[in-house]
């Protein structure tokens, strides 16, 4: 079984009451999710989160704690995937669809509606976007 690590962007307006959120397009179908995507060989987990953040939504994002990690295996494609989601804060850039072979949609969701397509966040978004997060240090090589 191969191991998936997924880092994910919970990026909230300053009222608090919308999240950044972008629609896929995939083998799946349509699904909404937080901008985040597969580490990259080399790479680590808040590297992984600025790319895919500024890949998928044109802007620069700071992460700051790890809010959630989820976990899943997917028996059909055999792998083992760790959802790695950081509490992120925009510093630049601009906000557009850059890939859209992947991203059919960029939206300021709700945070009710973002709560029914994400329901993998099982004390909800709310509870992520004002409780304390998980400190991340990435220590490097040694």
């Amino acid at each position: 079984m191969k191991r998936v690590d997924v880092a994910y962007c919970l990026i909230n307006d300053p009222t608090h009451s919308k999240v950044l959120m972008v629609k896929n397009v995939d083998e799946a179908g349509d699904r909404w999710s937080l901008p985040g995507g597969a580490v990259e060989k080399g790479e680590s987990l808040e590297q992984a989160a600025i790319r895919e953040a500024k890949e998928e939504t044109g802007l620069d994002v700071i992460v700051h704690g790890i809010v959630a990690i989820n976990e899943c295996v997917f028996s059909a494609k055999q792998e083992h995937v760790l959802f790695i989601t950081f509490k992120s804060e925009i510093c630049g850039g601009n906000q557009g669809i850059v890939r859209y072979d992947e991203i059919s949609e960029l939206v300021w969701m709700d945070l009710e509606k973002a709560e029914q397509l994400m329901p993998y966040y099982q004390d909800g978004l709310q509870k992520l976007i004002h409780g304390h997060g998980i400190t991340y240090l990435n220590e490097g090589e040694k």
